[in-house]
């Protein structure tokens, strides 16, 4: 017995040693055709070398249909750097070929014989030359017959797409792609004969004219992207009759009118962003269950924000219309998958309501720009996965809530130009991946807290228009973008606590009461570009910063220059009388340089009749 299976492990052993020898071997026309390929490619260490691996089934990007009947199936050469295209032809010669793709090259031509050859070829489904240098109009895939997949995607064809895509009427193509393109002139509006089209990609072009209605007959239509072109019209009524759409992307257009009510109703994805529809939102145009992302920003929509919404919404974005009425009449209890929500640049009234901290998912909370009011509800520091919180430009009133800690996450806080009063709170120092805070244009008082100087994430500090006052702190090393303390109550001599900011480009200390001396360690500040201390009670001389910044230090008048020892001043006393003695000066000037010219040309004369004499 075990003799037997001693025997039966040294047979399965040496079939594994055998199997990449027989089995795992290409066809031997097959392989010489790689080898010649192979040696056309025209770029230096080429994945593809016969000499340090001589099967080509195990080359990078080479699939074989092993062990049925050993031939190559798919070919993916995308990165590999290819400038030239004669080669082309030779892979029509591979019968067995389904997919060939040569994305992310620097191609700029395909030679005809490749669409003369390869178009023989039944098998073949799926051609991807997208993200190459191509230019002209789009080739002609007429004997593509088994075709189902086409991308072009991010080249530089052009021409009518109109009398292009009649070409490929005979195909059974379900994926187009041709999108970052410089196609021109309508979508044909025999789009919808093309019946087996699941998805059709023609965004970033400068395609012009209307969505024809006939795309209501494709009734296999997944996705539907028409984004960043020049299309104009309505968005036709049609599109809802497609039971299988599930995303459709027609930002960046000329589209007016109302949106069709029913269009989401088998929608997952819908971005109209960027348009002038007008209108209002119908009142069910949230609630299918399918709904997970909307997106009709920066329109001229109107009227109140509908309440009932999907409970799969993920991202709801309809910032930058003129919508009205409270928040509050969104059932945000049901919202248990929403990340994003993005409702600013509106008029929305009322409070910030606390069912919104039921969103535990929020990511992202965007209601600036409006005409929001009362104060900031404790619950809404329930969301520790937010990371952008933006409420400024609104009348939000009241202090800052010490619970604000608890959003450790945040990388953006904006609460800037309310209402705000009280201390900015010590919690801030739970914020460990804060890049950006914004607390300027409020009525906070008391000091900045010793904790800021942890926040080592920080790039950018705005605490400017407040009522701040006692020492500054130490600040987070890495600041870069700016530091804004200016319009506070700081007095005394600027601190060196501000010595390290060597990455720090705008100072702003301006409208304070500092006094004393500018502090030479500023001269240290090795990528400041801004330095701004106007408007304070500084005296002494001007230290001699380098041309690359821009230093302003009007309005202290005990400054003198380095070079003179003037007072520095900007009032408009000292402006006027500097104004009257250059002009005294200039007109002095002026009227001796005319007596000097009368006495000369006396002199002139009188010689001269001396002469004559």
């Amino acid at each position: 017995m075990r003799s037997c299976i001693y025997r039966l492990c040294l047979l399965i052993y040496f079939f594994f040693c055998l199997y990449p020898l027989v089995f795992c071997q290409l066809a031997s026309n097959q392989k010489q055709l790689m080898i010649n390929i192979s040696q056309q490619l025209g770029i230096s260490n080429s994945p593809w070398n016969s000499t340090k691996e001589p099967n080509p089934c195990r080359w990078e990007g080479v699939t074989c249909n092993i062990p049925l009947n050993n031939s190559i199936v798919s070919l993916s050469l995308s990165g590999f750097g290819l400038s030239t295209s004669n080669f082309l032809p030779m892979f029509c010669q591979i019968d067995s070929l389904q997919s060939l793709n040569l994305s992310n090259n620097i191609l700029v031509s395909i030679p005809v014989e490749f669409f003369n050859s390869c178009g023989r070829i039944d098998g073949l489904k799926s051609l991807d030359f997208s993200n190459n240098k191509l230019v002209g109009s789009l080739p002609t895939f007429h004997k593509f017959v088994g075709l189902e997949s086409l991308d072009f995607s991010f080249n530089s064809l052009s021409g009518s797409i109109n009398s292009q895509l009649n070409d490929l009427s005979a195909l059974k193509i379900l994926h187009l792609v041709l999108s970052k393109n410089n196609f021109t002139g309508p979508i044909p509006t025999e789009i919808g004969i093309y019946q087996n089209l699941v998805r059709i990609d023609l965004s970033f072009n400068s395609l012009s004219g209307q969505i024809p209605a006939s795309i209501g007959n494709l009734t296999k239509l997944q996705v539907l992207i028409l984004s960043s072109n020049k299309l104009t019209g309505l968005i036709p009524a049609t599109l809802s009759s497609i039971t299988t759409l599930r995303r459709f992307s027609a930002n960046q257009n000329k589209f007016v009118g109302s949106i069709p009510s029913n269009i989401t109703k088998f929608l997952s994805i819908l971005d109209l962003s960027y348009n002038n529809l007008i209108g209002g939102i119908p009142w069910d145009f949230l609630s299918p269950s399918n709904l997970q992302t909307v997106d009709l920003s920066y329109n001229r929509l109107e009227g109140p924000i509908p309440g009932r919404m999907s409970s799969s919404l993920i991202r709801l974005r309809l910032g930058s219309n003129s919508l009205s009425g409270p928040i509050s009449s969104i059932d945000f209890a049901s919202l248990k998958n929403l990340m994003y929500l993005e409702l600013e640049t509106n008029s929305f009234t009322g409070m910030i309501p606390p069912e919104i901290g039921s969103c535990s998912k929020l990511a992202l909370l965007n209601l600036a720009q409006n005409q929001l009011n009362g104060t900031l509800p404790v619950e809404l520091f329930n969301l520790t996965n937010l990371q952008v919180l933006k409420l400024q430009l609104n009348k939000v009133g009241g202090e800052i809530p010490s619970q604000i800690g608890q959003l450790r996450m945040l990388s953006v806080l904006n609460i800037s130009w309310n209402s705000l009063n009280g201390i900015i709170p010590s919690s801030i120092s739970n914020f460990r991946n804060l890049v950006n805070l914004n607390l300027q244009g409020n009525n906070l008082t008391g000091p900045i807290p010793d904790q800021i100087s942890n926040l080592n994430s920080l790039l950018e500090i705005q605490l400017g228009e407040n009522k701040l006052s006692s020492k500054i702190p130490s600040m987070p090393l890495n600041l870069q973008i700016s530091l804004n303390l200016s319009w506070n109550l700081f007095e005394g001599p600027i601190p060196k606590t501000l010595s390290g900011l060597f990455s720090l480009e705008v100072l702003d200390l301006s409208n304070n009461k500092f006094s004393g001396e500018i502090p030479d360690f500023l001269l240290g500040l090795s990528s400041l570009k801004q330095l701004i201390l106007s408007n304070n009670l500084l005296s002494g001389v001007i230290p001699k910063f380098s041309q690359h910044v821009s230093v302003n230090t009007s309005g202290n008048p005990g400054l003198q220059n380095a070079t003179t020892n003037y007072p520095v001043s900007s009032n408009k006393r000292t402006r006027i009388a500097v104004t009257i003695l250059s002009t005294i000066a200039a007109a002095v000037l002026a009227i001796g340089l005319v007596a000097i010219t009368d006495l000369l040309i006396r002199k002139y004369i009188h010689k001269t009749e001396r002469i004559l004499r």
